[in-house]
């Protein structure tokens, strides 16, 4: 009968623990948990070979939408850091978003090869460190 009664004393002590301790642990976590990404938007247009802004920034964890708008032929928008590459059809536009979860300037471009001109669309993606 003793063996029992110091089981549940023990099982009882070591559930007030757990309660008492409980709320701690959650507002720790809650303390470190990330805060959701800023959203940020940005229209480029892509005219006569070039793109319109050239330079884009943001902020580490930023959440980017971009919209690229052709207002003539077709184009691309292409960002080798963060794997991404849209065709924009002629006089269309394409909406994308991305986590912009590393610091650093990384080029955009035209990656088609419909014409030579193409090559000299450029622009940058600026996104500090913050």
């Amino acid at each position: 009968m003793s063996i029992t009664r110091r089981t549940v004393i023990g099982v009882l002590v070591g559930a007030a623990a757990l309660v008492a301790v409980r709320p701690a642990l959650v507002r720790v976590r809650a303390a470190g948990q990330d805060q959701p990404p800023n959203r940020r938007e940005f229209t480029v247009t892509a005219k006569e070979f070039h793109f319109t802004p050239a330079r884009i920034e943001v902020g580490r964890n930023d959440l980017v939408k971009l919209t690229v708008r052709s207002e003539d032929g077709a184009y691309s928008l292409t960002i080798d850091a963060y794997r991404i590459s849209k065709k924009v059809p002629a006089g269309g536009s394409t909406t994308f978003e991305f986590l912009a979860d590393r610091a650093g300037t990384f080029p955009y471009y035209s990656n088609l090869t419909s014409d030579s001109r193409h090559s000299q669309m450029r622009g940058e993606l600026v996104v500090h460190a913050q």
